[in-house]
C-alpha cells in the first residue's frame, strides 16, 4: 500500500491513450516528404538552394528557442516544427533571396505569428505562408526575382539586378490571358510538371511535391480531403473561365503553375489552422480554390497564399458549422447547447 501511496497522480485531458505517434514523428514525417522538392531545387537552382534552406531552418530554431528562453517557458522540446516551418518558407521565395531577408521572415513566422499567441497548436495563422506574405510585403523585388532553371548559384549573394539569369514565369503569362508556351516565358507543360521553369525553391517541380503527398497520405499524416477539394475546385473554375480554345492545357497549367501544389498538399493540410471534422476539411479545400482562382484572374496576383490565410481565419467559424451531433441528442440539441440552453 506504501508503494501506491508514494507515486504521484497526475491527470491529463480525455482521451487517456497512449501512442508512439507524436508531433516530432508527424513533423519529421513532412521534413521527409519534402526532400524530393528540395533535391529538385537544388538540381536546378545550384547549392545556394540548399544554403538559403538551412539558413531558414537554423533562424526558426534559433528565433524559437530564444523567445522561449526569455519568457522562461519550457523549450519545445526538438518537436521540429520549426524546421518545417524554416523549410516551407524557404520553399516559398526563390534562390536568390539574401540570408538577412530570410531572417526577417523566420523572426515574423515564428515569433509573432507562432509564439505571440501561444506557441504550437495555438497559432490561428500557417507561420510560413504568414512570414512569405510579410516578406512579399516588404520585399517585393526580391520576392519576384525568377531566376533561369540551370543558373547556378553557389553560396554568395545572387546578382539581383543581373538580367542574364531573370526570367518570366508561366503564372506571368496566365496574368496576361496567354499559355506559357506563346508568352514570353516560352515554358512546356513537361517543364513546368518536372520543374524546369522559373520560380521559388520549392514550388517547380509539381511531380517532386506530388511524391510528398502521395507518402505523407501513405503515412496517414494528412487525408486527402482537402487537397482534392482544393485541386478540384480550382481544375473546375480555371475550366470555366478558360479560354474555349484551350480549356484543358489552361487548366493544367492553373494546377501545375505557382505555389498551387505545395500548398494545396503542405501549407493547407496543417494540422493546426484548418478544420478538424470531414466536412469542414472539404468546404475549407473548396473556399482555398474559390479565393485562388478569383485572386489569379482578378487580382492579377498569384492567389494562394492569400487564399489559404483567409481560409486559415474561417476555420474555427467552418468547424463550429460542421461538427457532428452527439450520439443520442435530437434534432437542434446542438443549437441550444451552443446558446448556453439545453437540460440542466
Amino acid at each position: 500500500m506504501k508503494e501506491y501511496q508514494d507515486r504521484k497522480l497526475t491527470v491529463a485531458p480525455s482521451p487517456h491513450i497512449g501512442s508512439p505517434v507524436g508531433t516530432r514523428a508527424f513533423m519529421l514525417d513532412v521534413l521527409i516528404a519534402l526532400v524530393p522538392a528540395l533535391a529538385m531545387g537544388i538540381f536546378f537552382f545550384g547549392p545556394r538552394a540548399l544554403a538559403l534552406t538551412a539558413v531558414s531552418v537554423l533562424g526558426c530554431e534559433v528565433f524559437e528557442g530564444l523567445y522561449r528562453l526569455a519568457l522562461k517557458k519550457p523549450g519545445s522540446g526538438g518537436d521540429l516544427s520549426a524546421a518545417v516551418t524554416g523549410v516551407l518558407l524557404a520553399f516559398a521565395c526563390p534562390v536568390s533571396m539574401p540570408y538577412w531577408i530570410i531572417l526577417i521572415g523566420d523572426f515574423f513566422a515564428i515569433v509573432v505569428v507562432k509564439q505571440l499567441f501561444g506557441g504550437l497548436g495555438k497559432n490561428f495563422l500557417n507561420p510560413a505562408l504568414a512570414g512569405r506574405v510579410f516578406l512579399s510585403l516588404c520585399y517585393l523585388p526580391e520576392m519576384t526575382l525568377w531566376i533561369r532553371p540551370g543558373t547556378k548559384f553557389w553560396l554568395g549573394l545572387a546578382q539581383t539586378g543581373a538580367d542574364g539569369v531573370s526570367t518570366a514565369t508561366p503564372m506571368a503569362d496566365l496574368h496576361n490571358g496567354v499559355l506559357p508556351w506563346m508568352g514570353t516565358s516560352g515554358v512546356r507543360l513537361h517543364d513546368m510538371f518536372y520543374g524546369n521553369i522559373g520560380g521559388c525553391i520549392g514550388e517547380v517541380s509539381a511531380l517532386a511535391l506530388l511524391f510528398g503527398g502521395a507518402y505523407l497520405v501513405l503515412r496517414g499524416v494528412i487525408h486527402l480531403r482537402i487537397p482534392a477539394a482544393y485541386l478540384g475546385t480550382v481544375a473546375v473554375l480555371a475550366y470555366a473561365t478558360a479560354p474555349l480554345t484551350a480549356a484543358s492545357q489552361w487548366v493544367l497549367v492553373q494546377l501545375l503553375g505557382g505555389g498551387l501544389m505545395l500548398g494545396a498538399l503542405f501549407m493547407a493540410t496543417d494540422y493546426v489552422t484548418t478544420p478538424c471534422t470531414p466536412w469542414g476539411e472539404v468546404l475549407f479545400g473548396i473556399g482555398c480554390g474559390i479565393l485562388t482562382v478569383f485572386l489569379r484572374v482578378f487580382g492579377g496576383v498569384e492567389g494562394v497564399s492569400y487564399a489559404i490565410l483567409l481560409m486559415n481565419v474561417c476555420a474555427p467559424l467552418l468547424e463550429k458549422f460542421t461538427r457532428p451531433r452527439r450520439y443520442g441528442a435530437p434534432k437542434g440539441r446542438r443549437k441550444k447547447e451552443e446558446k448556453g440552453g439545453g437540460e440542466k
